[in-house]
């Protein structure tokens, strides 16, 4: 059984070593992120360099995403490095002390317009939620508080708004120096943080494009604002290419009781409107230091698997755990347990609005048929830009969908569809009569179909044509094939 769901996970310190990327990527990975709020250029340079060398050695198509800082608001730093809070105790954030100069009555932030995006009665939520405040007074460059859950206080930790509200932007000069390294490394996924509204989607894109990239745009919902405005929602997925359900600033900005619900109606609105979606964070946290997730992990990857998401995500787990490579290992059972699962497979029913483009109509046939038609095994997808398998792997199937192409940047975008697995394949090469049994060739070879099994084909007319499916063809292995 072919894996549908794929895996992202995060470089860092606990890769870098080459026989542990690569054994990362044999384990399954389909896309790495690197995270640019961590490291310097010449880390993410060379990550992304291993990468590609090692993907290529095992054959494997593994995606790039670059994943943007944005304004995460932060404390400063302590003479000490860290304190200790009670409940209770009084404590000071001052846009305007020393950056070195926090104790344990006070420390500097790095937003100097917090004081003024804060009101009396405000929660400020620190180190996701571990620490707490309630804001009691706001005199210039001070927020006075006082700690409503204790604990251990150290550098740099971020700061969320409980309920949102942050005036901060989404690009800050850090990401914009960022989006120029992106699209130097030529990553596949730009991810924009905090964005608040379509607007800062699109500025990304025409920043990157600019760069001469054509990454396509994630962005990630972290902000309490735009889930609270379904209209800002809709209006960011359809302005991304795909949405990172990013739960550790959401689930601070909007309580954890919240969380679970938002992160269901994200991944269904996010699949509607047609775009791939990533669900984000502490999804196996406690093999950052142990080598078998809790029960609870368990559940938690695979309740986002049977939500119908594209892809889980790891962070810590793989860039500073103790355990990458079992990682990976244990997300690939957990998913692959999940997929067994027949709400998994449930056929969606089609969509009742008009379709107006060809080729959505012939993926809509395609999927029709793979999950009606007794006998199919295979799906085979003729595709230059990747639109139409991405259009299929949003109909629920258990049937696989290989996109052929030519096109590197192609297999890199299509590796991150649920049920898409990207086939290297030059059809110009290949006179007409020949280009299905080819295919079909290549699939016997790989041992996915067998004599007599049912495989079907959609493809253009024309080869190499950006839009121009317009052809779905039900083949039988072993018969002649045109």
């Amino acid at each position: 059984m072919l894996r549908r769901t794929k895996i992202v996970a995060t470089l860092g310190p606990a890769c870098d070593d080459p026989a542990v990327l690569e054994n990362m990527i044999v384990a399954g990975v389909d896309v790495v992120r690197l995270n640019f709020s961590h490291g310097q250029a010449e880390d993410h340079i060379e990550r992304a360099r291993l990468v590609r060398e090692l993907a290529h050695k095992h054959k494997r198509t593994v995606a790039i995403l670059g994943d943007l800082q944005g304004p995460k608001i932060r404390i400063a730093r302590f003479k000490e490095k860290s304190i200790s809070l009670a409940v209770g105790d009084s404590f000071t954030l001052d846009a305007n002390l020393d950056t070195n100069a926090g104790d344990q009555n006070q420390v500097g932030i790095d937003y100097k317009e917090l004081p003024g995006d804060c009101r009396v009665g405000d929660k400020l939520l620190l180190d996701d939620g571990r620490v707490i405040f309630d804001v009691v007074g706001i005199e210039g460059s001070r927020i006075d508080c006082v700690v409503t859950v204790g604990g251990c206080l150290s550098n740099n930790k971020g700061i969320n708004r409980q309920g949102g509200g942050l005036s901060a932007p989404a690009l800050t000069d850090k990401d914009l120096r960022d989006i120029k390294l992106a699209a130097e490394i030529s990553v596949d996924f730009l991810a924009v943080s905090f964005p608040r509204s379509a607007e800062d989607i699109n500025t990304a894109r025409a920043l990157i494009n600019k760069e001469g990239s054509i990454a396509a745009i994630v962005a990630k919902i972290e902000r309490a604002e735009t889930v609270n405005d379904l209209d800002i929602l809709d209006e960011i997925i359809e302005a991304s290419d795909g949405i990172m359900v990013a739960r550790g600033d959401l689930g601070v900005e909007i309580g954890d009781a919240e969380l679970i619900g938002v992160q269901k109606q994200i991944i269904e609105r996010t699949k509607a409107r047609r775009k791939v979606v990533i669900t984000a964070t502490q999804m196996m946290e406690s093999m950052i230091n142990s080598p078998l997730p809790t029960r609870a992990e368990v559940f938690d990857v695979a309740n986002a698997v049977l939500d119908g998401t594209d892809a889980v995500m790891l962070s810590g787990e793989t860039a500073a755990g103790q355990f990458p490579v079992e990682t990976i290992e244990a997300m690939c059972r957990v998913i692959l347990g999940a997929e067994r699962h027949y709400g998994t497979q449930t056929k969606d029913r089609l969509p009742r609005e008009e379709i107006v483009e060809i080729d959505e109509s012939i993926a809509h046939a395609v999927m029709y048929a793979a999950n009606h038609l007794k006998g199919v095994k295979a799906i085979i997808c003729m595709t230059e830009t990747g639109a139409t398998p991405r259009l299929m792997s949003r109909i629920s199937s258990n049937l696989p969908i290989f996109a052929f192409t030519r096109r590197l940047d192609t297999q890199a975008r299509v590796v991150l569809c649920r049920g898409v697995h990207p086939v290297e394949f030059e059809i110009a090469e290949l006179p007409p009569e020949k280009i299905n049994q080819s295919a079909v060739n290549q699939l016997v070879l790989k041992g996915v179909v067998n004599k007599g099994d049912l495989v079907l084909v959609s493809k253009g007319d024309y080869v190499n044509v950006h839009g121009g499916t317009n052809t779905l063809k039900i083949m039988r292995v072993g018969d002649d094939i045109l």
